[in-house]
């Protein structure tokens, strides 16, 4: 058996080794090389590609720019166009002036107790929105000169209340306020003689109004009781909800809710009905919570002064100076379809134009040194 001798020295077989691995690492820095110059000419590339289109972009702009500039009306464009812009701001930032007599109608008592206004400054530059008036109190019987009509005034401002809403058609659509008829020709609101029920007129033939292009069906003209008001074709829309009649045709429930129906849609007003005695005729009750004429409610009026004096038929009256503090929102002009309601719930309809006329008075006269009628026991 031959037996094998290793001739190379260990130091040969180190040196070997040695050599394999440094051509093993020549090679794999090679490989690194080459890839990386490789994503080095990647990025390259592409660094190149953006620095073209960046050019090009900007070249793009430079000439938008220089043909937008060339126009002469540009100027003119860009205000208009910010004006548009404003549109929403302003219109929601928009007050109605003309609301003040619904809300002054309100605020005056009417029967044997009288308030009549001789001056009235309305500010609506504020944040919130001031009635300053001067007026006189006449308590009607004696003694005409009555504290108690001005105690009673400034205790009503706590109920004094507001409601505004959208008038929608059988589908819950929205009926556009330029097509509703709220006011007849003395400018009073639109109300039934027999139940004291407020409504209003749809002019359904208007541009826009036809209850057609208002609703999602093209048959939603059956079934509206069509009217003539003033020569239109008009459509009767009641503000007052038509309870049991609505509730035995399944049109409004017990929570209040109403469809199916022309109707007003309070965002103020809300209805309940109990059917517990008598299911076929429940008992309707209205609560109004949260839109208050005058949020602060009798800490919202301020009286300036008060003094005894005599009106223009030289009967005794009590001549004061009052500030009101009242909610902004009764002024919006996006609050549409506002009226002003007094205590008792039901609007007072001397907001007509004849009767806006009876809220004014020319200013009492002080009292004279010789009136001792007119100079009580309680004149300030």
């Amino acid at each position: 058996m031959a037996n094998e001798i290793n001739l190379v020295p260990d130091i040969k077989n180190e040196m070997i080794k040695t050599l394999k691995m440094r051509n093993l690492i020549f090679f794999l820095c090679i490989v690194v090389a080459s890839v990386s110059a490789g994503v080095a000419l990647i990025f390259g590339l592409i660094e190149g590609g953006q620095k073209l289109a960046i050019e090009d972009k900007k070249t793009t702009i430079n000439d938008v720019s220089a043909k937008l500039n060339s126009y002469t009306d540009l100027k003119d464009f860009i205000t208009i166009q910010d004006q548009l812009g404003k549109i929403s701001t302003i219109t929601d930032n928009k007050k109605v002036l003309s609301r003040t007599f619904n809300i002054l109608s309100a605020f005056l008592p009417t029967g044997a107790d009288t308030i009549k206004v001789s001056e009235l400054r309305v500010n609506l530059a504020d944040e919130k929105p001031t009635l300053s008036f001067d007026a006189q109190a006449n308590a009607g019987k004696e003694p005409y000169i009555d504290y108690n009509v001005l105690d009673s005034f400034k205790k009503s401002m706590e109920y004094m209340k507001y409601d505004y809403g959208r008038y929608v058609d059988r589908e819950g659509n929205t009926i556009p306020s330029y097509c509703m008829i709220e006011y007849g020709a003395d400018g009073a609101l639109l109300t039934d003689s027999g139940t004291g029920s407020v409504y209003a007129y749809w002019t359904v033939d208007g541009e826009g109004c036809s209850p057609t292009k208002n609703s999602s069906t093209t048959t939603s003209n059956s079934g509206y009781e069509f009217e003539s008001y003033d020569g239109q074709r008009v459509v009767r829309v009641w503000r007052t909800p038509q309870f049991n009649a609505w509730y035995t045709s399944k049109k409004m429930n017990l929570d209040g809710t109403i469809s199916g129906v022309e109707h007003f849609e309070s965002a103020c007003t809300k209805y309940i009905g109990d059917a517990s005695k008598n299911s076929s005729s429940p008992t309707w009750t209205s609560s109004n919570e949260e839109c208050l004429l005058v949020p602060n409610g009798i800490e919202g009026i301020r009286v300036t002064d008060s003094s005894n004096g005599r009106d223009s038929s030289n009967e005794l009256v009590l001549r004061f100076s009052a500030i009101i503090t009242l909610d902004p929102s009764a002024y919006k002009f996006t609050n549409t379809h506002m009226i002003a309601l007094p205590p008792s719930g039901r609007h007072n309809v001397t907001d007509s134009y004849v009767q806006i006329q009876a809220m004014f008075s020319e200013r009492a006269a002080d009292c004279t040194d010789g009136d001792s009628a007119c100079k009580t026991e309680g004149q300030n």
